[in-house]
């Protein structure tokens, strides 16, 4: 097998290419401690989860399993200093053929290598596996992927930290170019065929060297089909959907690029690291220190509905720090900066800057208050004749006092309680037995016709305020209408 990074020659399409900056950096420097070196060649630098160790192919040195035409997987340790350091030769993964490491899962118990390990001199061309059990690397074995058959000198991988999902780098079926980019994901135990990853991310020349984020929304590669700066250039592209559904490629522009061959990127969030030949004939390990961006605030001044239920309110957003342009989403489906003709409601808001980052904020529309209408208390008052108790709401006065609250309900009263006041006079009763019995009868009589008139609007409550025997004593004097009378009644009032 042949390592692109090597081999490829300089071939520039003149093609269009947008140039972004992901992120804040420093600039690019060849890394330190003992990975790279003067007289060998290093590249494809792919890190344990946790970045403590570098795994890396050297070439082009004699101390290699298969000589110094040989790529060997090499190591370095992360030691007190930040420095990658005590280089080594992982013994236990190279054999006399061309070794790599493209994949380490997030546990660092399993790590993904290029091709087989059956001894035999023709390999077959594809991806293995090894576990480490009690600190050691055991014998790869074969990843069988579905009708993947690589016919090409030069193909590439790579493995996801969760080891559900393969990038796979080769000149495929359907390819538009030399190589094309193809995913393979897992199910179960079994990985699907190679699907090609269409045609915003493909293009007519190669794309090689794929690298996901760890939250696998963004994917970096090299290419020489969208133009740049030169040999290869390393892109990015952001997941829109589906694995075949990307934006369209960014170039990380003239800092990263240079006019040489640019590969093999890869990130953990605060470094960056890819192989280039950028200073020399040979390649070797660069790196930059991600700066963390201004993080991005965003805050809204609220201009109410000017009447109730009004539709005129307004929020105008204040955004500071981050990255423009910034994109808005909105909770009612807009997508413009600042609202307008906005009715009471929280209206929530989800502001991103150009880097991915986000913000979010809650602005809250009110109006004045439902104008409070007050309405007039009513009254209702009759006198009984001697041992009577009935009323209707169907003529007469209670008709009328009925009808008033049927008004006000209609014009927007919200609670109305009718209370209820009766008495009996001191004049004796046989009808009833005692005179308490007869003031009692008289409330419950008018509760009970009260109830029944406005047995379908929960917006009337009916209360026995008191029932009582009133007047002076009885002096058997029944025919004085004037002294009693005026003692035998009905009151209603409403609050």
């Amino acid at each position: 097998m042949k390592l692109a990074v090597l081999i490829l020659g300089t071939i520039v399409l003149n093609s269009f290419s947008s140039v972004a900056q992901l992120w804040d950096h420093t600039e690019p420097s060849r890394l330190g401690g003992t990975s790279n070196t003067d007289i060998a060649e290093e590249s494809i630098p792919v890190f344990s989860n946790d970045s403590s160790i570098l795994y890396f192919v050297r070439s082009n040195s004699n101390e290699n399993k298969g000589g110094t035409n040989d790529f060997d997987i090499w190591s370095s340790k992360l030691d007190e200093e930040g420095v990658y350091s005590d280089s080594r030769n992982v013994k236990e993964l190279n054999n006399k053929f061309n070794n790599t490491v493209v994949g380490v899962s997030k546990t660092g118990q399993s790590i993904y290598l290029l091709n087989s390990y059956d001894g035999k001199k023709d390999q077959v061309k594809g991806l293995s596996v090894s576990k480490k059990n009690n600190g050691k690397w055991s014998k790869p074995e074969a990843v069988e992927i579905p009708s993947l058959d690589i016919d090409g000198e030069f193909y590439s991988f790579h493995v996801s930290e969760d080891e559900k999902t393969i990038i796979i780098s080769y000149d495929g079926p359907n390819s538009l170019g030399d190589e094309d980019l193809y995913v393979s994901t897992k199910s179960g135990e079994t990985w699907s065929a190679p699907v090609h990853m269409g045609s915003k991310i493909n293009s007519i020349g190669f794309e090689i060297s794929p690298f996901l984020s760890s939250n696998q929304d963004t994917l970096f590669f090299s290419s020489n089909g969208f133009g740049g700066e030169g040999d290869a250039d390393i892109f990015y592209s952001v997941k829109q959907g589906s694995w075949t559904e990307w934006s369209a490629p960014m170039n990380l522009g003239n800092v990263i690029n240079t006019s040489k061959f640019d590969a093999y990127f890869s990130h953990n969030g605060r470094q960056a690291f890819w192989s280039s030949n950028r200073e020399s004939e040979l390649s070797d390990i660069y790196t930059i220190d991600i700066l963390s961006p201004v993080p991005v605030f965003v805050a809204c001044e609220v201009t109410d509905a000017s009447a109730f239920g009004a539709s005129d309110g307004r929020i105008d957003v204040d955004v500071t720090g981050g990255s423009a342009p910034f994109a808005y989403e909105w909770s009612n489906g807009e997508s413009m900066e600042d609202l307008s003709g906005l009715s009471k409601g929280v209206y929530s808001l989800i502001v991103t800057d150009s880097k991915g980052q986000a913000a979010t904020t809650e602005c809250a529309i009110n109006h004045p208050a439902k104008p409070v209408k007050l309405y007039e208390d009513l009254e209702f008052m009759h006198n009984f004749a001697y041992n009577k108790t009935k009323l209707s709401t169907k003529n007469g006065e209670l008709k009328d006092f009925v009808g008033k609250i049927d008004t006000q309900l209609k014009n927007g009263r919200e609670k109305i309680a009718i209370q209820i006041v009766s008495s009996a006079s001191q004049v004796p009763t046989k009808t009833f037995g005692t005179n308490d019995k007869l003031a009692d009868a008289r409330a419950e009589q008018i509760k009970e016709v009260l109830m029944k008139y406005f047995a379908n609007n929960s917006s009337v409550e009916i209360v026995i305020l008191e029932s009582a025997v009133n007047g002076p004593a009885y002096e058997d004097d029944s025919a004085n209408q004037v002294k009693y009378a005026k003692h035998q009644f009905i009151s209603l009032k409403t609050k």
